[in-house]
């Protein structure tokens, strides 16, 4: 067999074992983004800003109530660590809506969150809604590349991304 005919075959194998892999189901996908989510907020509640940097994509922008938008994983970072120095969080989600469509994700849902400042005294319940994206990574894991949430109070304090 000549040395052509040997490298079509194997780019045609290559072409046909890569169209067979299997794309996750969605319950597969709804696990994973559950786990990166009790992940995510895992470090929240943690403080751990290096935990939350691993989570987000280099494109990450985050939208929050009264604020121009963090743009970029390196503004996102930084207020993170920011956040994690002043203030202890307690956070929980809720999510009422997860939409997978290949390598995008949205979820959409409830939060209850109360803002420490370190030493000082527990701020209010502050109630809200997010809206997030995902984006699988070429290793299969889901990221975080959106993050937008409002509140549904007049004082968002400690919400504001540690600025």
């Amino acid at each position: 067999m000549n040395v052509t005919r040997m490298l079509g075959l194997a780019v045609i194998a290559f072409v046909v074992t890569s169209c067979g892999r299997q794309q996750p189901t969605y319950e597969e996908d709804l696990a994973a983004i559950t786990a990166f989510n009790a992940r995510y907020l895992g470090a929240i509640n943690d403080g751990d800003a290096a935990t939350l940097a691993s989570l987000t994509t280099e494109g990450h922008i985050m939208l929050m109530p009264g604020r121009e938008p963090l743009v970029g994983k390196q503004a996102n970072d930084e207020a993170n660590a920011r956040l994690a120095e002043r203030t202890t969080i307690d956070e929980t989600w809720t999510p009422v809506e997860t939409v997978i469509d290949g390598d995008l994700a949205f979820q959409r849902g409830t939060f209850v969150v109360i803002a420490t400042p370190k030493g000082g005294t527990p701020g209010p319940e502050i109630p809200g809604h997010f809206m997030r994206i995902y984006q699988r990574q070429a290793n299969g894991e889901w990221r975080m590349t959106r993050d937008m949430f409002n509140t549904l109070s007049t004082s968002p304090s400690g919400l504001s991304g540690g600025q």
